[in-house]
């Protein structure tokens, strides 16, 4: 079982920038570097939603079209971390943001149903 703790949300300006930060650790010790992760997010009264996506294997990302451009996912498997790194926030952005993983190397995808393995989430607002 991997445990995951976001971190970096908060409340910003419309065109500002936020980075996540999820830290992974697995209990038994096993590697992190073959785990697939993804960021998903949820507004109040909306289903969850897949925001990007990078696989183990090659670095493969994966975006959803309403952040393609502003949002850059990317990690540090020496940190057993993965940041989202957020710009030119808009108010829709709003939402918690939700770190999850899944232990398919090859996997890229958005659907929530592939992810098994989630953190608790950071909450973020963009609002002037």
């Amino acid at each position: 079982q991997v445990h995951l703790v976001e971190s970096g949300g908060g409340l910003v300006q419309p065109g500002g920038s936020l980075r996540l930060s999820c830290v992974a650790s697995e209990a038994s010790g096993f590697t992190l570097d073959y785990y697939t992760y993804a960021w998903f997010r949820q507004a109040p009264g909306k289903e969850r939603e897949g925001v990007s996506c990078i696989s183990a294997s090659d670095g493969w990302t994966s975006y959803a079209d309403s952040v393609k451009g502003r949002f850059t996912i990317s990690k540090d498997n020496a940190k057993n971390t993965v940041y989202l790194q957020m710009n030119s926030l808009k108010p829709e952005d709003t939402g918690f943001y939700f770190c999850a993983a899944a232990p398919h190397a090859e996997l890229v995808s958005l659907n929530p149903v592939d992810f098994h393995n989630w953190g608790q989430g950071t909450q973020v607002t963009v609002s002037s």
